[in-house]
């Protein structure tokens, strides 16, 4: 595969802080989110909220649609099409997905909830979190490449006793759009990947394929 050589070039606009300070506010907008799900609602009343909330904050523009997902829609990856007649219910997993621009650079964070006490689906939430830290761990101390880092994460998560979703490949992030540098996705680009450019995305599943759970944040982040 040839690699292009701008893979990781960024904008004279781009700025490191502000970047960072738009991760952080990103991170916020999904907890907020997230308090206000109720029981009962669909994934199209969910989308209304995401807007409430991106709105309330500032949010200039996404980059990507934002996705939620509940129930037997957390098996999906990005592109798919969700089931819409479902309902969040009393006990019950959801995940959200955004990617907004705030102060001129991109967003994107996931994280996956659970309503009600149902430890499956605690262990499923927590175990893509896990994936996440292990694999950026790894791949930041051994100097993995997108694919290495990717395999590492699938080995991790079967490891865990659960499936992992290859369709969910991780990519760059940056001053707005990134596009203009690249599209490719971290998981088959043959580089080792800079500091806080790339996205890792985790999407893993039951071993029955009734449901499961996504997690995705920056990369590297020095905290």
């Amino acid at each position: 595969m040839a690699i292009e050589s701008n893979i990781e070039g960024v904008s004279s606009s781009f700025d490191e802080e502000l970047f960072l300070k738009c991760r952080t506010k990103t991170i916020e907008a999904v907890k907020l989110i997230a308090t206000r799900i109720e029981v009962g609602m669909s994934e199209d009343d969910a989308h209304i909220v995401v807007d409430q909330v991106l709105n309330e904050l500032g949010c200039e523009k996404k980059w990507h649609p934002s996705k939620f997902r509940i129930g037997r829609n957390t098996l999906k990856s990005f592109k798919e099409k969700s089931d819409l007649s479902i309902r969040l219910q009393e006990d019950d997993i959801f995940f959200i997905d955004i990617g907004p621009v705030f102060y001129g650079h991109e967003g994107d964070y996931g994280e996956t909830f659970v309503v009600g006490n149902n430890e499956e689906f605690q262990k499923i939430k927590l175990a893509s979190e896990e994936v996440f830290k292990v694999t950026a761990k790894e791949a930041e101390e051994k100097k993995l490449t997108g694919p290495a880092l990717y395999d590492f994460a699938e080995a991790y998560t079967e490891k865990l006793g659960y499936k992992f979703n290859d369709m969910m490949k991780g990519h760059r992030l940056g001053d707005f759009p990134h596009a203009i540098f690249t599209r490719s996705s971290l998981a088959d680009s043959e580089i080792v990947p800079n500091a806080n450019l790339w996205v890792l995305e985790i999407l893993i599943t039951d071993k029955e394929q009734n449901f499961g759970a996504f997690f995705e944040d920056l990369i590297k982040f020095n905290h």
